[in-house]
């Protein structure tokens, strides 16, 4: 079980939790369908272990989406999630994350970063 572990990897993500963050990270040319956003968002919550964490979502490795996996990473990528920060500092990645936060909104507050620190500043305040 993944819960037993303080870090994990499937083929599309690396997740691991750092300070009472949970860190997430695509891996380089992942393309988010409804397959992939229903493991990825699976594996977090087994993860977290029921635990209600902020998220670093580093979203560099991301080279497309389709509709059907941003309208499920929008709900249920939101489960035990108290806020989420997109990192991305490509062009494609932010043209995604600003399109899922304006099309798909998701239900907790989200945020899109280009750097680091300050997305993990940010998630510092939900702890």
């Amino acid at each position: 079980m993944i819960a037993t572990y303080k870090s994990y990897e499937n083929q599309n993500a690396r997740y691991w939790i750092h300070e009472g963050i949970l860190f997430f990270e695509y891996k380089s040319k992942t393309v988010i369908d409804l397959e992939v956003a229903m493991r990825v968002v699976a594996d977090r919550i087994s993860l977290q272990n029921e635990r209600l964490l902020p998220v670093f979502c580093d979203i560099r490795g991301v080279v497309s989406t389709d509709k059907a996996g941003r309208d499920y990473l929008a709900k249920a990528g939101s489960l035990l999630a108290v806020a989420v920060a997109l990192l991305g500092n490509e062009n494609i990645s932010k043209t995604i994350s600003t399109f899922y936060l304006e099309i798909n909104k998701p239900s907790v507050p989200t945020q899109v970063f280009a750097v680091e620190q300050e997305a993990i500043h940010y998630l510092k305040g939900f702890l």
